[in-house]
C-alpha cells in the first residue's frame, strides 16, 4: 500500500458514493417528475452515457495534465453539477435532472479511472490486488451514499431529495483534497505524439477481446438487472423505500466485498476461470426470478449478481491492462472504458422500458444470450493463446 494507492483508495470512498446514490434515486425521483413512467430510468441512463462519452475525455484530459490534475478538476465538476442537481429537484424540472445526472456520469469517468492509476503503482503481478484494493472502497460507499441520502433527503423541507444531492456535492469534493497529495508517475502522462497501435488492432488481440467483453456484457447484465431492480421493488411491488435501499445496499456490498479475495484467486486459477465462475455467479441470480419477488428473493438474486459482477470486471480489468504498451495505455483505456460503458448504457436505458412491458423473470432471461457470449469468446482466446 504506497502513497498513491491510498490516496486512490481514499477517495474512491467518496467520489463512488455518486454511483449508489444514482442507483436509489435517479429512478424514484424519475417517476415522480418524468412526464412518462416508462422514461423514470432516463436520469440513470443519461449518467451511464455520461460515462461512456467521458471515458474517452478522462483519458485525453489526463494525457494532457495528468491523473492528478484530472482527477481533481473531476472532484471539484461533480460538486457543482450536484448542486445542478439538487436544483434541477427543487424546479421538478425533469430535462435538467437528467442533464445534470449526464454530468454526473462524466464525472465518474475519471473516477472509474482509478483502478488504472492504481494499476500503474504497482508491480504487474499485484495489479489484480491493486484494483481490488481500490473496488473495496465502494463497500463504504455502498453505506456511506444511500444512507446520507435517506438521513438528508428532507434537510430542504418542502423539497424532498435536495437535501440529498447537497450532501452527495459535498462528498464528492472531499477527493479534490486527498489528490492534492498525489504524484504523477508516468512519464507519458504529457502531451506527446501518439506512436503505439490503433484501436482496431488493440481490439483484434483474442485477450484484449476477452478482456473487453467480459467487462462490458458482465456490466450489461449488471446495471440491466440493478436498474430495474427500484422500480419493480418499490413502484410495481409496492415495496417501501427502505426495503429498497437495503437491497441496493447490499447488492453494492456484493460487488466489492469480494475484492479482498478476487486478486488472490485470479492469481490461482487464472483470468478465464474466474470469468466462468462470474457467469456462474450470474446463473443463480436468473434461477431466484422463477421463484416469487419478495424482499428476501430480490436479496438473495441482486448478492449473487454483485458477485458475478465482481468477478467479471475485476478478471477483465486485470487482464485488459496486460495486453498493451505503456504508451498506448490512455488509448486502450478509452476505448475499453468508452465500449463498456456504451454497452452499460443501453442495458441501463432499456431496463426502465423492458421492466414496464415485461416482469421480472423475462428481464432476467434477457440475460442469457450476453453469458452466453462472454463464455464463447473467453474459450476463443484461451484455444487462440495455446496455439
Amino acid at each position: 500500500m504506497n502513497k498513491n494507492l491510498l490516496i486512490l483508495a481514499l477517495s474512491q470512498i467518496f467520489s463512488f458514493t455518486a454511483a449508489p446514490v444514482t442507483v436509489f434515486l435517479s429512478g424514484i425521483i424519475g417517476s415522480q417528475i418524468s412526464p412518462v413512467i416508462s422514461l423514470s430510468t432516463l436520469p440513470m441512463s443519461i449518467s451511464v452515457v455520461g460515462i461512456a462519452i467521458g471515458a474517452i475525455l478522462a483519458t485525453k484530459i489526463m494525457s494532457l495534465i495528468g491523473r492528478k490534475a484530472g482527477f481533481i478538476l473531476a472532484s471539484i465538476g461533480n460538486f457543482l453539477v450536484c448542486i445542478l442537481a439538487a436544483y434541477s429537484i427543487m424546479e421538478q424540472n425533469f430535462f435538467l435532472f437528467c442533464f445534470a445526472n449526464f454530468f454526473l456520469g462524466v464525472g465518474m469517468s475519471f473516477t472509474h479511472q482509478y483502478r488504472f492509476a492504481a494499476a500503474e503503482s504497482v508491480e504487474k503481478n499485484k495489479i489484480p490486488k491493486a484494483i481490488s484494493i481500490i473496488l473495496l472502497g465502494g463497500i463504504v460507499s455502498a453505506f456511506i451514499g444511500p444512507g446520507i441520502a435517506n438521513y438528508s433527503k428532507d434537510i430542504v423541507s418542502e423539497h424532498l431529495y435536495v437535501g440529498s444531492y447537497l450532501s452527495l456535492g459535498i462528498l464528492t469534493l472531499i477527493p479534490a483534497i486527498f489528490f492534492l497529495f498525489y504524484e504523477n508517475i508516468s512519464k507519458l502522462e504529457t502531451n506527446i505524439k501518439y506512436s503505439g497501435r490503433s484501436r482496431l488492432e488493440l481490439i483484434s488481440q483474442p485477450r484484449f477481446l476477452q478482456a473487453l467483453v467480459a467487462s462490458a456484457f458482465g456490466y450489461a447484465i449488471m446495471t440491466f438487472l440493478m436498474t430495474a431492480t427500484p422500480l419493480s421493488m418499490h413502484v410495481m411491488e409496492k415495496m417501501s423505500l427502505s426495503k429498497t435501499g437495503l437491497v441496493i445496499q447490499f447488492h453494492v456490498v456484493a460487488m466489492f466485498l469480494p475484492s479482498l479475495i478476487t486478486g488472490i484467486l485470479i492469481k490461482k486459477f487464472g483470468h478465464s476461470n474466474i470469468m466462468y465462475a462470474g457467469v456462474f455467479l450470474y446463473s443463480i441470480t436468473i434461477v431466484a426470478s422463477f421463484f416469487d419477488q419478495t424482499f428476501y428473493n430480490y436479496m438473495f438474486a441482486l448478492i449473487f449478481l454483485g458477485l458475478g459482477w465482481n468477478f467479471l470486471f475485476i478478471s477483465g480489468t486485470s487482464l485488459l491492462v496486460l495486453t498493451y504498451k505503456e504508451d498506448e495505455k490512455f488509448r486502450a483505456q478509452g476505448l475499453n472504458d468508452f465500449i463498456v460503458y456504451s454497452v452499460h448504457a443501453v442495458g441501463s436505458l432499456s431496463a426502465g422500458i423492458l421492466i414496464v412491458l415485461t416482469n421480472w423473470k423475462t428481464m432476467n432471461l434477457i440475460c442469457i444470450p450476453l453469458m452466453i457470449l462472454i463464455v464463447l469468446t473467453t474459450l476463443r482466446a484461451e484455444i487462440l493463446s495455446k496455439k
